[in-house]
This record gives structure tokens, sequence and C-alpha cells, in this order.
């Protein structure tokens, strides 16, 4: 489990789009992400469930082929190995939150505090 006083570094995920942990535990894992205005997120699944919110901004969330633009305090529900992807209209801030934990993500946070 992550402290709360633990940095996180910045991870590039997309040209434009980046991202950082807040938080983990045994069954859940969140993360900030950072998308700036016409970045592009490629079609992509993953087994985590995951649920998106929008703090701030407007983008276009591509889900099996279905565009749904969201906007500052909206969120949408992904089931795990659903298609999905991203366009980005505004510089935008997204939480994400994935169960379980995104162990992937998780990696490349130690590999980045290792190499810096």
């Amino acid at each position: 489990m992550s402290e709360p006083t633990k940095e996180h570094p910045w991870i590039d995920i997309a040209p434009g789009i980046r991202r950082r942990t807040i938080t983990h535990g045994t069954s859940m894992y969140q993360q900030i992400a950072q998308l700036d205005a016409g970045s592009l997120m490629p079609e992509h699944k993953h087994p985590q469930e995951q649920i998106v919110y929008i703090l701030e901004g407007r983008m276009k969330l591509i889900v099996s082929g279905v565009p749904h633009e969201l906007k500052g305090g909206d969120s949408f529900y992904l089931a795990g190995n659903v298609p999905h992807g991203v366009e980005t209209m505004v510089d935008t801030m997204v939480l994400d939150t994935f169960s379980p934990p995104r162990d992937d993500y998780l990696a490349l946070d130690e590999a980045a505090r290792a190499n810096s």
C-alpha cells in the first residue's frame, strides 16, 4: 500500500498525455491524468474495471467504437477488457480509479524512481 506522503512520478503514456499514481491498495488503484488539448489515447483495453471522473476540461471517450463526450463533473464506468480510447478537445484533467490495481503502472513508477 502506498503512503500518503510518498511522491509518485509523472509518467508519459501517449503524446500529450501523462499520469501520476495518487494511491493504491490491495484491490484499488487511483491516478490523475493530464491530457493536452488535441491529444489522443489509442484504443486499448485492460482487465481492470475503471471509473473515469473528469475533474476539468472536455474529452471524447470512445468505448467499443461509440463516442461519449464528457466534461468536468462527468464520470463513466468501464468494465474490464472493453476497448476504449480518448480524443481530447481542450486541456483536461482526469481522476481514474481501477480495480484491481494497475501493477503495470506501479512497476513503471518504480522504474522511473530508480532512474531519477
